[in-house]
């Protein structure tokens, strides 16, 4: 059972990091999207 809860706070400190990775990358990946969108449009 604790190996469990530990398992389950790691899993959720991960998750949080990644949300927080992603919000923080949310520009540039944006700025990737607008690019091959305007890339394929282009075409």
């Amino acid at each position: 059972m604790e190996l469990f809860l530990i398992l389950k706070i790691i899993f959720i400190v991960g998750a949080v990091i990644a949300v927080y990775a992603i919000a923080r990358n949310l520009d540039i990946i944006k700025i990737i999207l607008i690019y091959w969108k305007d890339l394929i449009l282009r075409k």
